[in-house]
């Protein structure tokens, strides 16, 4: 069964939540420039990413057009402190989801429009898979949330055929079959959860 709105919100929270946890923990490692699952970004680069992610929320959802936005999240968002960075961005996005009436909304998406409420899903799946990515990069904790990852499993299924041709995700990696959701999600996601870093061991 879906998920209601209320419990989609709090799968975002939970997920922007243990995406700051890992970003704190960069920032207490220095570990900015270590690698991450996704090709050729860096811890920072990752952050820098989700943080831009995360600041087109509220435009968007205040009914600005990407066009209208241009290029005001282009280049480094993070300055000279990406925990603040990330922080803020994440507060913001969150508090124009969780505004009255927000998720009824439709937002103009690069491909077009969409439901509100579909495209908090969407920054849902984006932002647990990330944070995997960014447990990696950082060494923390792997396992995640056990609703984070089936809820984002089966959003992905539900898009169907081959996830890489979207220019999102890389190839799907294979899982044995008796693998648990979470290596099945990455897996589809383009992830290879025995070798995360694509070391060959």
């Amino acid at each position: 069964m879906a998920e209601q709105p209320e419990a989609v919100l709090k799968l975002f929270a939970d997920a922007q939540d243990t995406f700051g946890r890992h970003v704190r923990r960069a920032a207490a490692h220095d570990a900015w420039e270590a690698p991450t699952p996704c090709t050729d970004w860096t811890v920072r680069d990752l952050v820098g990413h989700l943080t831009s992610e995360h600041l087109w929320v509220p435009p968007l959802l205040a009914g600005r057009t990407v066009a209208e936005v241009g290029d005001r999240f282009d280049g480094d968002v993070l300055g000279d402190d990406p925990v603040a960075a990330w922080t803020a961005a994440a507060e913001a996005s969150r508090a124009a989801f969780d505004a009255s009436g927000a998720l009824g909304r439709t937002v103009a998406l690069s491909y077009g429009d969409r439901p509100a409420e579909g495209y908090c899903r969407e920054m849902t799946v984006d932002a647990i898979i990330h944070a995997w990515d960014l447990a990696v990069g950082v060494g923390a904790d792997l396992a995640m949330d056990g609703a984070a990852a089936e809820f984002a499993f089966a959003e992905l299924q539900a898009y169907g055929g081959d996830l890489s041709s979207s220019g999102v995700f890389g190839p799907a990696v294979p899982v044995p079959e008796d693998a648990d959701t979470q290596a099945r999600l990455l897996g589809l996601a383009g992830r290879d959860p025995a070798d995360p870093l694509h070391t060959g061991g």
